[in-house]
């Protein structure tokens, strides 16, 4: 815990036998309450490791895709307690050492949401991110921050963490099953005026690093265009999105017991 707040990592887990242990072992026990690992119909022991760790997991029958297995992240973490939760791939592309920072800077009241930026400082390109994925990062950040009107170094990262109040209140179950869920969820974030702060954050990546090909990431870049148009065009009161003013696709509409007391938000 850090100012009485319990602390919940969650990891989004795809076939990550080899590299789960490693990220594990590196989660600082002493402030994390919970780990919570939801495999999507892997096809390799993943589940196994985790049940080696003592890791709570929830399996999914079927694989739900990237955007699909959070959903059920965000609500399993709700479900059990957490106050503040921490989201990253348990890949070993990002250090679970941040943790404590992350998880400070919501805890001290300060932010609602923390991204681990790649970008800031010179992680990116040191540890190994392709350099067309690294101009298409920069070239999809600019074009956001200049349609959405943010200053953010990244919208890309898969480390993230969140208030409880940001996981109930933000329509997540009206974003899509795949990747652009990440891009949705940060969009949502900013629309309904949350703070989103950053931490510089160095990346590893490896042959067992999570990745989309080429294709994908064009297919992925197209979507986030579309999200950040969508979103000006609902700041504008131009249209009315599901994403953006969803009121039936929050959580706390699907699980009524998760729904906090009135005292327990800080609006």
């Amino acid at each position: 815990m850090i100012l009485g707040k319990k602390i919940t990592v969650v990891m989004p887990a795809y076939n990550a036998e080899f590299t789960l242990r490693r990220t594990f072992e590196e989660v600082p026990r002493e402030i994390v309450d919970d780990v919570i690992l939801v495999d999507d119909a892997s096809k390799d022991r993943t589940v196994e490791v985790a049940r080696e760790l003592g890791i709570h997991y929830v399996v999914h029958p079927k694989n739900l895709g990237y955007g699909g297995n959070q959903k059920t992240c965000y609500q399993e973490a709700l479900r059990r307690g957490a106050d503040i939760v921490i989201m990253m791939h348990p890949d070993y592309q990002y250090t679970p050492k941040l943790i404590p920072a992350m998880a400070g800077m919501i805890a001290s009241g300060v932010y609602d949401v923390v991204m681990a930026s790649r970008i800031l400082g010179r992680g990116a390109l040191k540890g190994g991110m392709p350099k067309y994925k690294y101009v298409f990062n920069r070239f999809l950040t600019a074009t956001q921050n200049l349609l959405m009107r943010q200053k953010l170094s990244e919208y890309h990262t898969g480390y993230r963490a969140f208030s409880r109040e940001v996981l109930l209140r933000l329509p997540l179950l009206a974003n899509s099953d795949d990747f652009i869920f990440d891009n949705q969820m940060i969009a949502q974030a900013a629309f309904h005026n949350f703070r989103i702060g950053e931490i510089s954050c160095p990346t590893h990546y490896s042959e067992d690093s999570s990745s989309i090909n080429f294709r994908r990431s064009v297919v992925y870049g197209m979507g986030v265009l579309g999200v950040s148009l969508q979103y000006a065009l609902n700041r504008l009161k131009l249209a009315r999105s599901r994403v953006f003013h969803g009121e039936d696709r929050k959580i706390s509409t699907f699980a009524p017991q998760e729904i906090p007391k009135a005292d327990e938000l800080q609006l």
